[in-house]
């Protein structure tokens, strides 16, 4: 007997749940059938999929899903990154709200231990959420980009893009947390509103017929001028 209404908290787990288990989200095994696959670009592990991932997994879902009623051997790739500066950021946050020891001092190891088991919790969370938005990924395929055969792939690219010139290091501002010690991401900056001030600089004119006054909010910047005004 139907409900009288329609509960999509109960029915969709359990529909979703009925296709994951019956296979229907894995590439068809026809060798004749035409390859065509879709690698889901790794959301970080560290939080959760924001209405832009829904988007975008949604236009992803809905290729793969045509292609694979198309008789294409169609495989929708799930995966996590690692966010490097970002979930050291998290992780590192957590040990000092708990009072613990920072990572300088329990070792590298200790603390990458504490990354996989943050890793472990929080890429679940995403995992959860894309199965309630129905996407139909290979779960049998799931990757995170520091799995060892993957990690090694990512080296192999970095390496071979170094070699051909077109990765390079180079120097760049940075935001710094002066209390961790380490450099965050953008993402993980918290913007603030503050009063500034005005720093006047009068550069006089050389026949002595007045100035040139430039303001700034950023002295130190001015410091390193040679010339404000130069003869053409």
């Amino acid at each position: 007997m139907l409900d009288k209404t329609f509960d999509p908290k109960t029915a969709e787990p359990r529909l979703y749940a009925r296709w994951e288990a019956s296979g229907a989200f894995s590439p068809t095994d026809d060798p004749s059938a035409e390859p065509f696959s879709v690698v889901i670009p790794p959301p970080n592990v560290t939080g959760s999929l924001h209405i832009g991932h829904a988007l975008n997994h949604t236009l992803q879902d809905v290729l793969i899903r045509f292609e694979r009623m198309r008789g294409k051997a169609a495989l929708w790739l799930p995966g996590t990154d690692h966010a490097g500066i970002a979930t050291q950021m998290v992780v590192e946050r957590q040990l000092a709200a708990e009072g613990n020891i920072g990572r300088r001092d329990m070792g590298r190891e200790t603390f990458v231990e504490r990354v996989w088991t943050w890793k472990a919790e929080s890429g679940g969370t995403i995992t959860r959420q894309l199965r309630r938005l129905g996407a139909s990924c290979d779960w049998s395929r799931e990757r995170f980009t520091l799995d060892e055969g993957l990690s090694a792939a990512v080296r192999k690219v970095f390496v071979t893009l170094h070699k051909q010139g077109l990765l390079y290091r180079d120097k760049r501002l940075v935001n710094w947390d002066p209390h961790l010690q380490t450099a965050i991401s953008d993402l993980e900056v918290e913007p603030r509103e503050v009063d500034g001030h005005f720093w006047r600089f009068a550069y006089p004119l050389e026949d002595g017929s007045g100035e040139i006054v430039v303001a700034t909010t950023r002295p130190e910047t001015m410091l390193g001028d040679t010339a404000v005004a130069v003869n053409p």
